[in-house]
């Protein structure tokens, strides 16, 4: 058997290092095994999924130094590998299971489900569907159909008993099927949801080992249901440790940088994040702390996998990325200067900002200094501000960072109208509104164009120095922060979601 193992990352944000750490594992165990190693597109949320955020996934797995043998950019024999391409194949196994009686027609309105689940959760219950149309009869289906009525197909589950499933690194698993929702397949749009669509691919691309984050682990009794339903030998299950803050929190972007595209416009050596990642829950044989990616995959074994909870410690990385550093001759590290920020595609970005501001070229170092490196660090007195008090200006911190979490796309034009709809909303001019920011970003009262520098800077480094802000101005305790979060909630409703 060959081994071939995948990734399949939904193109909705920012490439997370979570998946750089997933696809790492799989990767090197496919190599390690010779077998290969493939890139998959989940693609169903259309109001999510941007060809943008594609692109920047696959380049930040590539600038990792990861490799695989088929994906969307270099095809393969087992394509297409967008799931939006696939939609016939989808709907083919969707009838399958229709006509084998394992899934069925459900017409129930969002409405209808609100309210059904607005009862469950009152009456103390799970939440899940009832099981309304699953007595509907074919004609009755075919009918309602006929006439335009939106529907979904959803499976058919046991009432009774478990389902028991072997995790390679956990042993079985058993779960109840009491606990397993009658899921959608098909939705209303005609859009696979994941459930269906990653069983149907990962059987017709041949993978023989799912390694993927323990948070899939409730939702392997419908996957494991749908080979069965099908007919098909499931591949080999192993659900890996999800990757912590040092608190022991979930690795968040609300708490640290989760972002390649961060440690890459950080500084950090691609394989140094790369070396990092693959001490997540593993460890090499002897135990030493700096090796190579070929290093990794020779001495790869699923086996030494850890489940206790890997901690992503950034001051842990920048040590580690300082060792790379100091290894580099002098040659190679004027290179790799140059290859991160001081060469013409990137300052280009720069020059219509800074062209008109300068008279000599010393005075770029003050003008870029926030942008090419870190700013200041900053205290609670660079934040007082005529007119506004300290809650004030967190609250304009706390807002517009929860604005710029819910950004898909991240452009000048776009943060500008984010920014006057929160002044307006709040009552605020303009200028008031974005006092603070300045400081939070530039560390500074006059600086650069504001929206300009959010733009160059990126997302994860425009959110990080607004987080920074908070915490030098204190940070906001969980009280106050349920309460400006209900007061954001309703800013953001009566504004009509452009606030």
């Amino acid at each position: 058997m060959t081994v071939r193992t995948r990734i399949a990352p939904s193109p909705t944000g920012d490439p997370h290092v979570g998946t750089a750490y997933v696809a790492l594992f799989n990767e090197v165990f496919a190599r390690s095994q010779g077998g290969e190693f493939i890139v998959r597109i989940e693609d169903t949320d259309r109001q999510r999924s941007t060809p943008d955020s594609e692109a920047m996934i696959l380049d930040a797995l590539a600038w990792l130094g990861i490799e695989w043998t088929e994906g969307p950019d270099c095809g393969g024999p087992h394509g297409a590998y967008r799931q939006s391409e696939r939609r016939d194949i989808y709907a083919d196994h969707a009838q399958q299971l229709i006509d084998a009686g394992h899934a069925f027609h459900c017409f129930c309105t969002p409405e209808r489900l609100d309210e059904l689940r607005a009862m469950q959760q009152q009456a103390g219950k799970s939440t899940g569907y009832d099981g309304r149309c699953l007595g509907l009869d074919k004609p009755e289906a075919e009918a309602r159909i006929a006439a335009g009525e939106a529907h979904v197909i959803r499976m058919k589950v046991p009432a009774d008993g478990s389902c028991a499933f072997a995790d390679r690194f956990r042993g079985e698993i058993e779960i109840p099927w009491a606990q397993i929702d009658m899921q959608v397949l098909m939705k209303a749009d005609g859009y696979p949801t994941y459930h269906l669509a990653v069983v149907v691919d990962d059987h017709l691309m041949e993978i023989s080992h799912v390694l993927r984050g323990e948070e899939w682990i409730p939702s392997t009794p419908k996957h494991v249901l749908l080979y069965q339903y099908f007919g098909w030998q499931p591949p080999e299950f192993g659900h890996l440790p999800l990757l912590r803050n040092p608190d022991k929190s979930k690795l968040s972007k609300r708490k640290n940088p989760t972002s390649l595209n961060y440690y890459r416009a950080s500084g950090y050596l691609p394989e140094a994040l790369l070396n990092y990642l693959g001490r997540m829950g593993w460890s090499m044989p002897d135990e030493r702390e700096i090796f190579s990616h070929q290093e990794l995959i020779d001495a790869f074994d699923l086996d030494r996998i850890s489940l206790g909870a890997p901690v992503f410690d950034i001051e842990k990385l920048n040590w580690l990325n300082g060792q790379y550093l100091r290894a580099l001759d002098p040659d190679e590290f004027m290179d790799r200067i140059a290859e991160w920020a001081i060469n013409r595609d990137h300052l280009k970005q720069f020059v219509p900002l800074i062209q008109e501001r300068t008279e000599r070229f010393i005075d770029l170092v003050p003008q870029l200094d926030y942008l090419l490196g870190d700013r200041r660090e900053l205290s609670a007195e660079d934040f007082e501000f005529k007119g506004l008090d300290e809650d004030g200006v967190k609250r304009i911190l706390q807002f517009t960072l929860w604005s710029m979490d819910e950004l898909p796309v991240w452009e000048r034009d776009r943060l500008f109208e984010i920014c006057k709809g929160l002044a307006d909303a709040l009552g605020l001019k303009i200028r008031d509104f974005l006092s603070p920011l300045f400081v939070a970003i530039s560390g500074r009262r006059v600086a650069l164009p504001l929206f300009d520098s959010m733009a160059l800077l990126g997302a994860d480094l425009t959110r990080m120095r607004i987080r920074s802000a908070l915490d030098a101005l204190g940070g906001v305790s969980k009280k106050k922060l349920k309460v400006l979060e209900k007061e954001y909630r309703n800013l953001v409703d009566s504004a009509g979601g452009d606030a």
